[in-house]
């Protein structure tokens, strides 16, 4: 049988035209049904293979609105949130970690258009708050496991989170939200749908959120359009999405633990003080701590307060992305026993991050610049599938590809004088006094999978690969240290297998292998994050990141008591992390080590109870084990890193998630607890952060189905902790400047009323 098999999906994966679709397209719609089914808080997977879970509009809709989907996901199982605002909408501080798997090794997808890994300063997409407004999300899935045969990603090591738009409603109708709270939060929305039964349909919306920093001072605030439209032809769909986004955030300083011991939780950047930053830039000066020249001699050595250093408090900083992204599907049946998805899309982005540097002076006498680090995307690609049935076998076949040209360059920019800055942080700046780096990248990406869905009764199982070729080439337009070259990473088998078996009606046990590559990251952190040197020494040699998992677990479902319980254990192999060599404002090229192997092994339980018609328990549990297994070295033999059998960075040993929630149709209401323990932010564990316990609760009132009015209280007990760690990046050992505090307690009030 096993040789008929591997036999059915060569001849497949040779005669089948490897359409340019993908899963995500296709599924969007079971999706968002499936998620909204019986109005589970989550749903578990039922009939998957491998671990699976799924949240919908309602588990969303409750959150503050705004409020990125990805909070939504917190509460399940090994996913580990961290985001030093309420909303997961504040990208320098937003980190999502799946199974000890950091951000860059987890895949994400919209509608199936390809997300790149939503890190900050993404050379090849862009992240979940600038493509769709929350209002319009129908279901988010994560899969905890890696590979995701039939996802758009070369990098989910480690995971999957996919999400997905609602469809438009066959009818005119409009949607309105208003809401107010801390900090002067504002955020407006508002949709109108059109159309009908049988022809087109649609819906265009509008979203603005905007709220003053919870300390310091400065502005976070987004404008975004999104419009969809569906088609249908017969039996046949076009599918259209179009979005902009313009957000604009000013930065919270980066600490460090001696830095919050000294200066205390509410210390910031030093905007709109700008007397005090030129000071603090003079002082460094003149202890020769900066590099740049002594610009006012008569400002002594002494720094005022508990200040100890010019990178104690910027004046300012923050990032700036408008992004544009168009997609066109087509979906239909081809036959009784085949169906055909494809979609093409187009992504431009345009941004910059921006610092008040007083390592590098204006011309105009000021001891302080604008440092920018200036990222242009401009992407295209096409992904499908095609999928038939012959006999008990359902076979899948996807394709895609993906063209990227991304520029970076570091400029700075001069301010007015040294008594009036005269820019705005807020504004993309122009005219350069100095370019220290431009670099274009280019990026081509050629993927397929297949999978045969075989079903045997009560067994049901899941056999397929996929593979694929990626090449990264950086050319200098202005050089530096940093390296030109090209490099590649191709695998074309990368084997995933995986059962489920029905225990009766209700349960079911399941069980699955996958393996996995990574293609190497273009810029920040990766191989083209180092020097010339150190980029010319590994090219040839180094190895793609690669993780083999194995999982099994058991899952149960009742009218009343959803649940499951599962294991893992994931060997990821040739790990490649980069670590820093300066602070992170003077922008020093980082070194790439090859960490050698890591050994994860979890437990992961989930449960929703149904104690009344109204009333719901919702918890979920995990315990991690992640360590290295292996001391770093240079390339002459010397200990770097004494590592081994230390614990991956921001990889709690625990996590625990538990909400009581009340809904009788028309009073509702949640409580949310979250609890993580101590993290790691030192690869040699020298350094971490308390274990927190962080509530949520939430409230409100339907008048009518379209008129509600919704409270939500974040940090109910005013908690006051670290909320994102490395956000500068990760070093060996030492406290290290690279830690953003949490949002204390805010309220926020919000209307909502349609037709």
């Amino acid at each position: 049988m096993r040789r008929l098999i591997v036999s059915l999906l060569a001849t497949t994966a040779f005669l089948a035209q490897p359409a340019l679709a993908a899963d995500g397209a296709a599924d969007a719609d079971s999706a968002s049904a499936d998620a909204a089914e019986g109005g589970d808080i989550v749903v578990l997977g039922q009939g998957q293979t491998r671990q699976v879970q799924e949240v919908g509009a309602a588990a969303i809709q409750i959150l503050t609105p705004g409020t990125s989907p990805i909070r939504a996901i917190e509460r399940l199982p090994s996913v580990n949130i961290q985001a030093s605002d309420p909303f997961g909408n504040y990208e320098w501080s937003t980190r999502v970690t799946i199974r000890s798997f950091t951000q860059n090794q987890i895949g994400f997808n919209f509608d199936g258009i390809p997300l790149g890994d939503m890190s900050y300063g993404n050379y090849n997409g862009l992240h979940i708050s600038r493509i769709v407004s929350p209002e319009n999300i129908a279901s988010v899935r994560v899969s905890q496991g890696a590979g995701a045969l039939l996802t758009q990603a070369t990098n989910n090591l480690g995971g999957t989170m996919e999400t997905f738009s609602i469809d438009p409603e066959p009818r005119f109708g409009a949607q309105a939200n208003a809401t107010y709270g801390s900090d002067e939060t504002i955020r407006a929305f508002a949709r109108l749908n059109f159309g009908g039964e049988q022809g087109l349909r649609g819906f265009v919306s509008y979203g603005y959120g905007s709220t003053d920093k919870y300390k310091g001072h400065g502005t976070q605030d987004q404008h975004m359009v999104n419009a969809k439209a569906v088609l249908p032809l017969g039996d046949a769909t076009i599918d259209g999405w179009f979005s902009y986004s313009d957000r604009r955030e000013q930065d919270y300083q980066d600490m460090s633990l001696s830095m919050l011991a000294r200066l205390g939780y509410d210390a910031d950047n030093l905007y709109p003080d700008y007397a005090l930053a030129v000071q603090l830039a003079d002082i460094a000066n003149n202890r020769s701590e900066t590099g740049a020249p002594v610009s006012n001699a008569a400002a002594g050595t002494v720094y005022p307060g508990n200040y100890t250093s010019a990178d104690d408090a910027y004046y300012d900083a923050s990032g700036l992305r408008k992004d544009t992204v168009a997609a066109l599907g087509f979906k239909s049946p081809l036959g009784e026993a085949a169906n055909v998805a494809l979609k093409g899309y187009y992504h431009h982005n345009k941004g910059m991050g921006l610092w008040g540097t007083p390592y590098v002076p204006s011309p105009t006498g000021a001891p302080i610049s604008i440092r920018t680090t200036e990222y242009d995307i401009d992407r295209y690609g096409a992904f499908g599938s095609t999928d038939f049935t012959l006999g008990f076998n359902t076979i899948t076949v996807g394709g895609w590809y993906e063209h990227t040209k991304f520029n970076q360059a570091r400029r700075f920019y001069a301010l007015a004088s040294r008594t009036e800055a005269g820019r705005s942080f807020r504004d993309y700046p122009t005219d350069p006094f100095f370019t220290q780096w431009d670099f274009d990248f280019t990026t081509n990406t050629l993927q397929y999978s297949v999978q045969d869905a075989i079903e045997l009764g009560a067994l049901k199982v899941n056999l397929g690969w996929k593979g694929f070729k990626v090449t990264n080439r950086a050319e200098a337009i202005v050089k530096s240290v940093y390296p030109e070259g090209r490099i590649k990473a191709q695998d074309w088998f990368q084997p995933s297998v995986g059962l489920v078996y029905g225990l009766g009606d209700r349960g079911e046990v399941f069980a699955s292998f996958s393996q996995a590559m990574r293609a190497f990251g273009g810029v920040n952190g990766g191989v083209f994050g180092t020097t010339q040197e150190g980029f010319d020494a590994i090219k040839d040699t180094v190895k793609p990141e690669t993780s083999d998992t194995y999982e099994l677990g058991l899952r149960y479902h009742s009218s009343t008591f959803s649940g499951s319980l599962g294991g893992y254990m994931v060997d990821f192999h040739d790990r490649l992390l980069s670590v820093a060599s300066g602070a992170s404002i003077v922008g020093s090229p980082s070194i790439l080590q090859n960490v050698g192997s890591v050994r994860s092994i979890g437990v992961e339980a989930v449960g929703d109870l149904k104690l009344s018609e109204s009333v719901r328990l919702f918890a979920s549990y995990t315990y991690t084990d992640a360590t290295y297994r292996d001391d770093v070295y240079d390339a002459t033999g010397k200990l770097t890193a004494a590592i081994k059998g230390k614990t991956l960075i921001d990889a709690p040993k625990h996590m625990l998630r538990g909400e009581l929630s009340y809904d009788d149709g028309k009073a509702f209401g949640r409580i949310a607890a979250n609890y993580m323990s101590k993290r790691y932010f030192t690869y040699t564990n020298d350094q971490s952060v308390d274990a927190r316990l962080v509530a949520d609760a939430a409230f409100g009132y339907r008048f009518t189905d379209k008129i509600e009015l919704q409270f939500n209280i974040s940090n109910l007990f005013d908690e006051q902790y670290i909320g994102t760690i490395n956000s500068g990046g990760t070093g060996n050992s030492g406290d290290r400047q690279t830690l953003l505090v949490a949002a204390p307690r805010q309220f926020f009030a919000t209307i909502k009323a349609g037709f």
